[in-house]
């Protein structure tokens, strides 16, 4: 795996077992099958929604985006604050904010998964 992802999935290790997978020129941060996060040239971006997305604006974070035809094209996913790398307990509160927009998009989409 990657270098930065390895290190990711270090500093999660105190919000419980995530999955690191290789994807679209990144990696998916995942937990119970559900994307909360994503990596992309060693840069770290958290699920948001409506729910969430206020917080990260706040902060001044912005959100992934990518060129496609020559247009911008951004995804719900914020880039992560820098104090997430260095406090266990901001990469928890975070990786929890991402979580929960997690589940609920996949509860909208019918796909949450029955526990």
């Amino acid at each position: 795996m990657h270098e930065f992802a390895d290190f990711v999935g270090e500093q999660m290790a105190g919000f419980g077992s995530v999955t690191i997978r290789a994807m679209f020129g990144g990696h998916g941060v995942f937990r119970d099958g559900l994307m909360f996060a994503l990596i992309i040239d060693d840069a770290l971006y958290f699920k948001a929604d409506g729910e969430t997305r206020a917080r990260f604006e706040a902060r001044g974070l912005e959100p992934f985006r990518y060129i496609q035809r020559g247009k911008p094209v951004s995804f719900s996913y914020f880039a992560a604050p820098e104090d997430v790398f260095d406090s266990a307990d901001a990469m928890v509160e975070w990786s929890k904010l991402a979580w929960g927009a997690a589940l609920r998009a996949a509860n909208e989409n019918g796909s949450a998964k029955q526990k």
